[in-house]
């Protein structure tokens, strides 16, 4: 597995390692958790916007006096 260099400076250091100490891990576990994480967070928030992507069509119908003034389609501009 590739070596990874990545520079902090000292406070952002001493930052990371108190958040890894709160976790009880290792700088590198934390490290390694963190990108993780961010990467989980990430798909999550695109399949969410997708969810309601497919759905905002179905909820606008529904709820017709939710729909922002620029998106419903009969010439209105937003206030």
């Amino acid at each position: 597995m590739p070596s990874l260099n990545v520079s902090f400076t000292d406070e952002e250091l001493e930052g990371v390692r108190a958040a890894a100490a709160a976790e009880g891990k290792s700088l590198k576990q934390y490290l390694h958790d963190l990108g993780v994480r961010e990467m989980q967070r990430k798909q999550f928030v695109a399949g969410a916007t997708g969810w309601a992507d497919r759905l905002r069509e179905e909820f606008d119908q529904a709820f017709p006096d939710e729909v922002p003034p620029a998106r419903r389609g009969n010439g209105a501009a937003a206030a």
